[in-house]
């Protein structure tokens, strides 16, 4: 892919790809250490609790990764002075955040006994004031994107993540308390922007504008976060959704799902995902070796898949033994099929944004949709706890698959019958 930069950037030494996935392998480390330490510390019990805030709040976060699709795709590159234009994407991103603000705080007295029945409000106020921040992060990333400001982007995803890290560490220093754990999550959301800001404005300020006023912008922020909702309740939701329908369950088992089914699925899933709007950008730009980029990375992620599958029968169970060595363990069989259920959901990462790239809105949020009603359905039915999760895992990525993979082969079909007319 030809990466255009924008004046007066400078050409950086590694690809974009080999970038922001070094920056999304950096980010990876410091989540599996918050991982591996914040249960340890506080049992699977309260891990429970904690887990169910940090899978709400990453759902949130998810949904609202619709904007910085949206403004990815939007945005165009600007040698120019700044213009108005060039401050659309800022003034929709303030608004928007207090938006989300005051939605969740609005709508918290309807579901806060049932999410957080153990501290109740004193959890919503970290959700909404990180969920809020995001949005300016959504939009800043969004526009670095859009410019291919790949080094500034490292540095976002890397350093949130281990401002984070930093800040749980030392929380958990002087208490086991939840809600302090929670501010921990969430303060890392504004301070990265802040902390940031002085070292990537010059990559962006006036460098870019958007190629839609504010109501299109708006529209096509709607439908992105429509599909974005729907990965989010797959991926960062799937503890809070496991948690909200495992009531009758011990929380300590209910804790070694949540704990298990986040380590095995974060390698193929997180880089995945990270690659979500490189991938449109890519998928957009090489039309012309569609078809071949697809298949090959449709095949990496298959063979990465079977590697992690392979790594979780024999390793995993004295992985996790030694790692949490006075836990509820889980068996080889286990392990295997949800490194299977990340490699469906990491396929479906690829097809999705080959889908958009081709201009399918209706076909990539279909197929996100279809994929989270499934996992919903699947837990609600009225079967014993494991096989109703591992249903879910498998299920919902499988019918996403279906959907983006009959629109794909039938594009292929209609492309081949004209080269052959």
């Amino acid at each position: 892919m030809t990466e255009v930069r924008p004046a007066g950037q400078r050409t950086p030494r590694l690809s974009g790809f080999a970038i922001i996935l070094i920056a999304t392998a950096a980010a990876g480390i410091a989540s599996y250490a918050v991982t591996i330490f914040v249960p340890n510390r506080i049992g699977l019990a309260g891990y429970a609790v904690f887990a169910v805030f940090w899978s709400f709040i990453y759902l949130i976060v998810g949904t609202l990764g619709g904007i910085q699709q949206e403004v990815t795709r939007a945005t165009l590159r600007r040698a120019g002075e700044a213009t108005i234009h060039a401050s659309r994407a800022r003034t929709f991103g303030i608004v928007a955040g207090l938006i989300v603000l005051t939605t969740i705080v609005g709508t918290a007295p309807v579901w806060v006994n049932t999410t957080f029945p153990e501290n109740g409000w004193a959890l919503v106020w970290p959700l909404a004031v990180g969920a809020s921040s995001y949005v300016m992060v959504a939009v800043l990333a969004g526009s670095l994107y859009g410019v291919a400001a790949w080094v500034p982007l490292a540095l976002m995803i890397s350093v949130d993540a281990i401002l984070r890290l930093v800040a749980l560490a030392v929380a958990l220093a002087f208490t086991t308390d939840v809600v302090a754990l929670a501010w921990s999550v969430t303060i890392p959301f504004p301070v990265a922007l802040v902390v940031l800001w002085p070292f990537i404005r010059h990559t962006i300020a006036g460098r870019s504008q958007l190629d839609v006023g504010y109501r299109a912008l708006t529209w096509n922020v709607a439908r992105t976060i429509t599909a974005a909702a729907a990965t989010a309740v797959m991926v960062s939701g799937f503890p809070l959704l496991l948690g909200l329908t495992s009531h009758s369950e011990p929380k300590a088992t209910v804790g070694m799902y949540i704990l298990t089914i986040t380590l095995t699925r974060a390698p193929l899933i997180v880089v995945a995902l990270s690659l979500q709007s490189y991938l449109i950008v890519h998928f957009r730009d090489n039309t012309h070796d569609f078809w071949r980029q697809l298949l090959g990375a449709l095949g990496a992620v298959i063979a990465g898949g079977a590697a992690l599958g392979l790594a979780g029968w024999f390793l995993g169970p004295p992985v996790y033994r030694f790692l949490f060595p006075n836990q509820l363990q889980p068996d080889a069989p286990f392990i295997t099929i949800l490194v299977g259920s990340s490699a469906l959901v990491a396929a479906l990462c690829i097809t999705a944004p080959a889908v958009l790239a081709r201009a399918q809105h209706f076909v990539y949020t279909s197929g996100w949709v279809a994929a989270a009603v499934v996992t919903i359905a699947a837990l609600m039915l009225p079967i014993d706890f494991a096989s109703r999760t591992l249903y879910a895992l498998v299920g919902g990525p499988v019918v996403g698959l279906l959907v983006h993979a009959s629109y794909l082969a039938a594009a292929r079909l209609r492309e081949s019958r004209v080269t052959t007319s």
